[in-house]
């Protein structure tokens, strides 16, 4: 059994912005932003370079000799082994159990029957499933009882399909829950193509770490769709998860350094009845296309951090949400009252007396957009952003925000458009080192409408269109000149039809000017 280090990371803080005055600038003197003094441990980065000393995964599992390999054909009252005999495989009626170390092949289908590995704890399971519809009536049709390793390899060109029971004979606290379940770590890989269908509760899990390379990956999921445990990882590969609970998730709770959840690579679609994709500890996207199209909160873990990768959330609350269980203070108290970012009172990104957990999101790459219904971008610790696009259109109710902080708000870098609501405003706070404006607008800005922030040699240095109405916008990037007078216009023209575009002012009506680095805040009574 490998060992693993037990502490992940990634240095995560979370962001959040608000909005107020557009027509008639503040201006302020610089505050004290107060902070937690609640500490974080020193963890280390998981990544894909990572992914051998933080997980089972070995990119060597993947390859075999494929003479050693057993065949396995499947059939209703008829499976047996068709290659040299096996003393690891027995089959009892259309139950076929795999008890050793190797690679199995397996073909054919069984409409109620189950395929079970049960190996030794230090025994690595390889099955190829080449062409293989599994069903079965009561209960699981693909078990992993024990082993050290279970690995599911999808033969290229092959399509194949497992559906479980929609209700379970074995109701015991142990037993499978799940269409594909596993008690040991399992690794999801190979060019063809899998449809789980989860009829009973979940998808596809694992009650160790789950890792999935490659493949294209199809989940229907009465609850969770795919659920590692100590931790998830989506290497490469395409997955469509339509779940009515969670869509991917990692939800150990009780071991230190355990339940997270990375994406480095290939293109993930989520839609969920709960939360899209969350992690009970880390929640780290460096790379690949996440697209959560329903969900009630899109991202969820105790701190997220997107260093990569195009990530798109559609939410019912929430986008993104730094929550969960965690140490806390009272943000009143922590570091004196809520103070100005970039030279403003009500910058900062202080909650009004909020407790400030361990909690952080942290953007520092790729492109983050988000459509909530809820508050926008929600951590309630702090925030950081150094880098990548974010692109918020948030609630159209005044309570809750676009973005909203308990914490402090860094801004040191990337691009951030943050449009919705007036009702609350978190702004940057004094440790920023990149300006922005704040812009609160005198009536409603209708959805598809282009706003452009003009410097005073008028040139269009942002156009944002908006998807939804709004009533505010902040907005941030290296553009911006602390200090500058901008002029904010509605109307005329755009390049896009949504989001942050290049356009023109030819028609717009002017609606008055800002000063950039000057920040007011009306911190609302948003949810947590």
């Amino acid at each position: 059994m490998r060992s693993f280090r037990t502490s992940l990371s990634v240095a995560a803080v979370a962001l959040a912005i608000s909005l107020a005055g557009c027509s008639t600038a503040a201006t302020n003197s610089p505050g004290t932003t107060g902070t937690s003094t609640t500490t974080t441990a020193t963890q280390q980065a998981v990544t894909a370079a990572t992914i051998g000393e933080d997980t089972h995964y070995d990119s060597d599992d993947l390859t075999w000799d494929a003479a050693t390999e057993v065949a396995i054909s499947l059939s209703d009252g008829g499976s047996k082994v068709t290659s040299t005999s096996s003393t690891g495989v027995a089959v009892d009626g259309n139950t076929v159990t795999i008890s050793a170390a190797g690679t199995y092949r397996l073909s054919g289908s069984l409409s109620d029957g189950k395929v079970v590995v049960a190996a030794g704890d230090q025994d690595t399971v390889r099955i190829i499933l080449d062409g293989v519809e599994l069903g079965n009536a009561t209960g699981s049709p693909f078990v992993v009882q024990s082993a050290d390793e279970a690995i599911v390899y999808l033969e290229d060109g092959s399509a194949n399909t497992v559906t479980d029971a929609t209700t379970y004979a074995d109701q015991g606290d142990d037993a499978p829950k799940a269409a594909l379940y596993s008690m040991a770590d399992l690794t999801i890989a190979g060019p063809g193509s899998l449809s789980v269908n989860g009829k009973y509760n979940d998808g596809i899990v694992s009650k160790d770490g789950l890792v999935m390379a490659s493949g294209k990956v199809t989940v229907d999921a009465v609850d969770d769709g795919i659920r590692g445990k100590d931790y998830t990882v989506l290497l490469d590969g395409a997955y469509q998860v339509t779940a009515g609970g969670d869509g991917v998730k990692a939800d150990n709770e009780t071991d230190e350094g355990r339940g997270w959840l990375l994406v480095s690579g290939g293109a993930l679609t989520v839609k969920a009845g709960d939360d899209g994709v969350k992690a009970f500890n880390t929640l780290t996207i460096g790379g690949g296309t996440v697209t959560v199209a329903e969900s009630e909160e899109g991202l969820e873990a105790q701190h997220i951090a997107i260093s990569g990768g195009d990530v798109t959330v559609t939410s019912n609350d929430d986008g993104v949400n730094a929550s969960g269980s965690s140490t806390s203070t009272d943000a009143g108290t922590a570091g004196g009252t809520a103070g100005g970012g970039m030279g403003g009172p009500g910058g900062g990104g202080m909650g009004g007396g909020e407790t400030v957990g361990d909690y952080s999101v942290d953007v520092s790459g790729g492109t983050l957009t988000i459509n909530s219904e809820g508050d926008g971008l929600d951590s309630n610790g702090n925030a950081t952003i150094s880098g990548g696009t974010v692109v918020v259109n948030g609630p159209t109710n005044d309570g809750n925000g676009a973005l909203d902080v308990n914490g402090e708000l860094t801004v040191t870098g990337g691009t951030v458009a943050a449009a919705g609501s007036a009702g609350m405003a978190v702004t940057p706070g004094t440790s920023s080192s990149q300006s922005g404006v704040q812009v609160t607008f005198s009536s409603s800005v209708a959805a598809g409408t282009p706003v452009h922030i003009v410097d005073t040699s008028g040139t269009v240095v942002a156009t944002f269109v908006t998807s939804k109405t709004i009533a505010s916008l902040v907005y941030s990037s290296s553009a911006i000149s602390d200090g500058g007078t901008y002029t904010v216009y509605i109307g005329g023209s755009a390049d896009a039809k949504a989001g942050l575009t290049t356009g023109a002012i030819d028609g717009a009506e002017q609606q008055g000017t800002v000063t950039a680095g000057q920040y007011t805040q009306s911190q609302g009574p948003g949810r947590r």
